[in-house]
Parts: structure tokens; C-alpha cells; sequence
């Protein structure tokens, strides 16, 4: 009996430390090591902090939750400011936000995993998966009498083009005669992938393939192609192949009513400050699972979620013995696959500029020579962003990972914020050689 009770102690206790840690049995700790074991100064930290709570000081942002990383090893987790304004909600670890344009790289890694399984390859023809692709026109002009000057593609844009948004594709956001099309369409609003495939095969590339960079609709199209190599839907197969393996709990494409009082509320920065957006504004409510789920914006996560995805790359493919893709495989997407005549200057989307040192890979963008790209970063380092602010980026060379989820739409500084924080963890980062 006094075994079995001191069995029933011990067993409660683990229990009870479990819990205190905000983790589960046998789920892996976010333990923190101290920053000064692998590099960084726990005082010059203090820069980043204070980066952050300046923001939420000033009203620019709600809350923030940020997550730093060195060699395997979390030596910075916070939480900032508020989930919710209204209600004074504090955010937390476990809050869920809208990953937006932070769902590429998640979809670049579910193409990743059917390359190595052999089923594409990044010279082959996107119309070699859609062929309603196979006779896309390009876009040359208006005639006098405002007709539009349509002309063959020099040749048909290719899967590796299409990873790198040089395909000659659009979000619609420009002003030309094209961009005018995807409003028309409504291509984001279709319900279903194969509606927007439909849409864009009427609608012309914007320029020959290969010869311009614009942000795109490719990630989503990309989507669709993943499912039609995998025979699953996307939300199957990133969760099968992606979230449980890395044991991201709460990734997906929608909240389920069990965690709605989990998910951070939306701000949008107004001329009067932070408003809400509307529960349904775009691309949904994310209270169930989409009919058209977005490969290039639809998921939604923990920044601890996200983390588990980015410490896999940066690990090469693997995390806690579970392998997602080789080495070989995440260089590969993480490599520059732009050529320098795109690297002018002259293309981009906010402060993300593709120009010497800086270009994209396959749905991330890429600083493959730092000093030339003015920034601090180790050679290789990889990123992106998304449209509610978050970001997150790997540094191969330091093999540093950071995660920032926020929650401000159309943010007058969220580039610059990012890139800020880029600076505030390099200048604590005072021993690289450890």
C-alpha cells in the first residue's frame, strides 16, 4: 500500500509540474536556457523587449508574443500587451493568430516533401500539373483602341518560377489592365481551388515568364497542385505530413469552437488608431474548414506552432527524430532562385526590395550575401512575414531561429519593425563562437 501510495504521489506530482509548465505529458518542454550559454547577453536582450513594449506603449500594437533560439536551445520566450482591447484579455503562449502570408513556407515544405518523393521537378511546366495553364497568354499592351495586346509566353512558366514569383502572376493588387482582372474575377473570393484555377487560366501572365517579380497568387496555386500530386486536400496533407509530425497542435486552417476563446482578436491601424476587423473579413471567420483553403494565407497558429516548423529547417529537415525533408532538400528551398537581373531594385513588395544579396527562394525570401543586402544577418538566412504583421526568420550560418506573432493589419511600420528587431538580436548576439 505504501508503494502505492507513494507511486500515486509521484505519478500526481508529474502531473502537477506538467501542468505548471504549460505543457502536456510527454509533449517536449519550451524550457529556457540562459542566452549567455549559446552567444547572447541576457542585459542587451533588454533591447528587444523594449522594442516591443514601445509599440504596445504607443497603441501601434495589441500584444506580441516572440520566441528566440539558438542551436536548438529557446533562451527568450515573452508575452506582450493584450489579446483582446476591449476585454483586457493578457496575451498568453498558447493564443492562435492569423499566420496569413506566413503560410507559404508551410506550403513551400508540403511541395518539398512530394519533390522528394519524385513527382516534380522545378524545370518541369506548371501546365504539366494544370493543363488549363497550357495556353496562358501574356500581357504586351493596350491597342488604340484600349484592347489589350496579348502575346505567347517566350515559354511555358515553370514550377520553379512559379515558387519564386517570377512566373508572371498576381495578387491583383497592382494597377494594370491585369491586376483590374483578379478584381473582376474575384480569383481570392472563388470556393473552391479548381474555380480559381478556372479564373486564372482566362486571365494573362503580367509579364514574359522569368523576366519580373510580383507577390502572387502562386503559393495558392501551388496549393492546388499539392493536392492533385497527393490525391489529399491541403489542409490533409499539411496536417498528416507537417502538424503532426512536428507536433504543431494548434495549426490548421480554421479555430475549432474548443479554442475560439484562444484566438487573438484582429486590429486593422486606422487613421484613429487600432480597430477590429470585422469577424468575417478575408480571407474568413476560420470557424470552420475552408472550401477553398489558401496555400499562400490560410493558416492559423501558436507562435510555439510556428516555431516547431521553423527549428525543422533549421535543423535540417528534422525535430525531436521526426524527419519532414533531408538537408539537401531545404537548401534547395532555401537557396536564391533568382536570377541578378531581377536583383535591381526594381521589384518587390514593401521593404522585402529584391536587389543584390537579397532574393527569394521557394516561398521565402533569401539574404545570400548580407553585407551587400545591408543587414545583419548570417549568410543564407531565410524568411517571410505575413499581413497581420508576424514574422519569423532562420539564420543557417548562426543558426539562430526568431518567431514574432502580432496581431495589426496594414501596419505604417511592420517591415520595419521586423527589420528592427533583426538589429535588437544581433547587436545581443556578443559571442557567435559559442
Amino acid at each position: 500500500m505504501k508503494i502505492a501510495h507513494a507511486f500515486a504521489v509521484a505519478f500526481a506530482g508529474s502531473l502537477i509540474a506538467a501542468a505548471a509548465s504549460n505543457t502536456e505529458p510527454g509533449r517536449p518542454t519550451m524550457t529556457l536556457a540562459k542566452p549567455e550559454a549559446v552567444g547572447f547577453s541576457s542585459e542587451r536582450l533588454g533591447r528587444l523587449h523594449d522594442l516591443i513594449q514601445q509599440e504596445i506603449d504607443r497603441k501601434q500594437l495589441a500584444g506580441a508574443v516572440t520566441i528566440l533560439a539558438r542551436h536548438g536551445k529557446v533562451v527568450d520566450y515573452r508575452t506582450y500587451g493584450q489579446r483582446d482591447m476591449s476585454t483586457h484579455a493578457p496575451m498568453t503562449k498558447d493564443v492562435i493568430f492569423r499566420d496569413y502570408s506566413m503560410t507559404k513556407p508551410v506550403t513551400g515544405v508540403a511541395m518539398m516533401i512530394l519533390y522528394e518523393e519524385g513527382k516534380w521537378l522545378p524545370t518541369d511546366p506548371i501546365d504539366k500539373y494544370i493543363p488549363e495553364f497550357a495556353h496562358l497568354k501574356v500581357f504586351k499592351g493596350l491597342d488604340a483602341d484600349g484592347k489589350m495586346i496579348l502575346a505567347d509566353p517566350d515559354h511555358a512558366p515553370t514550377l520553379r518560377e512559379l515558387m519564386s514569383h517570377s512566373a508572371g502572376f498576381s495578387y491583383g493588387s497592382g494597377h494594370t489592365v491585369v491586376d483590374a482582372m483578379y478584381h473582376d474575377k474575384k480569383v481570392m473570393q472563388s470556393a473552391k481551388l479548381q474555380e480559381m484555377i478556372d479564373k486564372l487560366a482566362d486571365i494573362p501572365l503580367n509579364y514574359q515568364p522569368g523576366k519580373g517579380w510580383t507577390y502572387s497568387v502562386s503559393m495558392d496555386i501551388e496549393g492546388y497542385i499539392v493536392e492533385k500530386l497527393s490525391g489529399k486536400t491541403l489542409p490533409e496533407f499539411m496536417h498528416d505530413r507537417i502538424f503532426v509530425p512536428l507536433d504543431m497542435k494548434d495549426a490548421g486552417f480554421f479555430v475549432p469552437e474548443d479554442k475560439r476563446a484562444r484566438f487573438a482578436t484582429n486590429y486593422r491601424d486606422e487613421p484613429q488608431g487600432l480597430t477590429p476587423t470585422s469577424p468575417g473579413s478575408a480571407p474568413t471567420d476560420y470557424a470552420s474548414q475552408p472550401t477553398m483553403p489558401s496555400g499562400g494565407g490560410g493558416l492559423v497558429s501558436t507562435a510555439e506552432d510556428y516555431y516547431r516548423f521553423a527549428q525543422m529547417l533549421a535543423n535540417g529537415g528534422e525535430l525531436d527524430g521526426k524527419r519532414i525533408l533531408a538537408p539537401a532538400t531545404v537548401k534547395l528551398m532555401t537557396s536564391n532562385h533568382l536570377p541578378a537581373a531581377l536583383l535591381t531594385g526594381d521589384f518587390g513588395i514593401g521593404q522585402h526590395i529584391m536587389r543584390p544579396g537579397f532574393g527569394y527562394g521557394f516561398n521565402c525570401a533569401v539574404v545570400f550575401d548580407p553585407p551587400e543586402a545591408n543587414l545583419p544577418d548570417g549568410k543564407g538566412t531565410f524568411f517571410w512575414d505575413g499581413a497581420a504583421g508576424t514574422w519569423f526568420w532562420v539564420d543557417p550560418t548562426n543558426d539562430i531561429v526568431f518567431v514574432s506573432m502580432i496581431q495589426r493589419m496594414g501596419g505604417r511600420d511592420n517591415h520595419s519593425l521586423q527589420y528592427r528587431s533583426h538589429a535588437t538580436v544581433y547587436q545581443a548576439l556578443v559571442d557567435p563562437s559559442k
